[in-house]
């Protein structure tokens, strides 16, 4: 008998990780509505809108966002 531990995969983040990048782009700190929005305009798929919706309202650097997010953009 084997234990055999299943994997668990990291979500792609790519198409995340491009957003924040061209998001963040000449910009310090973006608000939580900016990032849904552009999020929404890239169609993004609903597990990442969820996440950005549940942000508190405020605004991130682009590494704050990226760890809350899970993205890998630092």
């Amino acid at each position: 008998m084997t234990d055999d531990v299943p994997v668990t995969e990291k979500p792609d983040t790519r198409r995340l990780d491009d957003l924040l990048e061209d998001l963040y782009r000449g910009q310090e700190r973006v608000s939580q509505a900016d990032i849904y929005r552009r999020a929404v305009a890239a169609e993004l798929p609903s597990e990442w809108l969820t996440r950005i919706c549940a942000l508190p309202e405020g605004e991130y650097s682009v590494d704050e966002a990226a760890d809350l997010l899970g993205g890998t953009v630092t």
